[in-house]
């Protein structure tokens, strides 16, 4: 069965897909639309040529030409010029001239002449182009421009796509943020409920460890079981917190990362073996040392998890040479992730155990990156092999 994060993968492809079938129907009408109208304004050219052509037969024989003007002259929109065989401008009309001018190809100033060449030139390899056979042997030609409209038309749907993709983008970030606001409250509320509800047993605790070198408990087991009710109280007194800012010091990451190990040590199977390899001097990172160590301290019991009875734990510490970052690695041999998780599993919820919550790597993150300014991602994975997650954080 699907989960939850699958099932809202699956969603935003089914949306990507929708928005982008959307935009390829509203495109291929828009791109039909202005086919239409680049074919209507072909005729209406066409027609213009014609009338020219007309216009020189009439003036020969002598007949009105008044009708075939006012085709001319009802071109409003067009840009067009008329040149002979030699490319020599004849007219022009609907241009906007650099310097104000008659519509009349004779007397033009340089900075007008100039401008109209460089649109014959640019003319001259298009389409828009009309040959007018005015006699036998003797030709003129027809170039034209789209009109504003329909270079408008060209580019409209595109400019309303960039707007419904910019409204689309602010509506997603903002229900994004809206989310993460209410996934915060209430983490932050589940938090402090859990730290509540874990005071009284853990008080009640406190108060057996007190009795229980009475009834003749040895020391060794004492100690071990005082660890771990000092830190149940700690984890508790996190939980509360969960919300304020952690109190950052001055802390040796090489401290936090062995204590971490050490005290899980005791606590994990005998046959799962856990090593670690730390350096001989001390990593400085300004840091939540109790937040750093339950974070290590999780890493570890999932890699405990992952591997369902045996196996091997290797934590790692190292720093580059430039002393500015730190690594903590934790590779394990158990079932390993599948490459699509790698993000997932630091999802609220996400969890491949029988039993869980799948909040542990979701704190795990947000004490790292947000807390500390670092980074904790599957660093690699092989299904059926193991994993290794990293840390990257900040030395100072």
């Amino acid at each position: 069965m699907a989960n939850i994060y699958d099932i809202r993968r699956y969603g935003k492809f089914a949306f990507l897909i929708a928005s982008a079938a959307v935009a390829a129907v509203f495109l291929y009408f828009s791109n039909s639309l202005v086919n239409d109208l680049s074919a209507q304004e072909r005729e209406r050219m066409e027609i213009w040529a014609d009338a020219t052509k007309q216009i020189v037969a009439s003036a020969d024989q002598g007949n009105d030409i008044d009708f075939l003007l006012r085709i001319i002259e009802r071109n409003t929109t067009i840009p067009v010029l008329l040149t002979d065989d030699s490319m020599h401008i004849l007219q022009f009309r609907n241009f906007k001239l650099p310097e104000a001018a008659p519509e009349s190809s004779f007397a033009l100033s340089p900075r007008n002449e100039a401008y109209l060449n460089a649109k014959l030139r640019s003319l001259a390899n298009s389409p828009n182009v009309i040959e007018i056979e005015i006699a036998p042997g003797v030709s003129q030609y027809l170039y034209y421009e789209d009109s504003t409209l329909l270079k408008s038309l060209s580019i409209y749907p595109y400019v309303l796509l960039l707007v419904m993709l910019a409204f689309i983008a602010v509506v997603y970030f903002a229900v994004l943020s809206t989310k993460k606001a209410e996934q915060n409250k209430v983490w932050v509320g589940l938090s402090k409920e859990t730290a509540h509800q874990l005071g009284t047993p853990i008080s009640s605790l406190m108060a057996w460890m007190e009795l229980l070198p009475e009834m003749g408990v040895d020391r060794e087991t004492l100690a071990e079981m005082n660890k771990d009710v000092n830190r149940l109280s700690t984890i508790a007194s996190r939980f509360s917190k969960i919300g304020s800012a952690p109190r950052m010091e001055h802390s040796d990451l090489n401290a936090i990362v062995g204590g971490a190990v050490d005290y899980m040590t005791t606590r994990i199977s005998p046959r799962i073996r856990l090593s670690h390899t730390l350096p001989d001097h001390e990593i400085p990172v300004m840091a939540s040392a109790p937040l750093l160590e339950w974070v290590v301290e999780n890493l570890v019991k999932n890699a405990v998890d992952a591997m369902e009875g045996s196996g091997s734990i290797t934590v790692s510490l190292t720093a580059d040479d430039d002393g500015r970052m730190a690594f903590v690695e934790v590779s394990d041999t158990g079932k390993g992730i599948a490459r699509k998780n790698f993000k997932t599993v630091f999802n609220p919820g996400f969890t491949t155990k029988s039993r869980g919550w799948g909040l542990g790597l979701t704190l795990a993150k947000r004490i790292v990156e947000q807390y500390h300014g670092g980074r904790i991602y599957v660093l690699r994975s092989t299904p059926g092999m193991g994993s290794t997650f990293r840390i990257d954080m900040p030395m100072v």
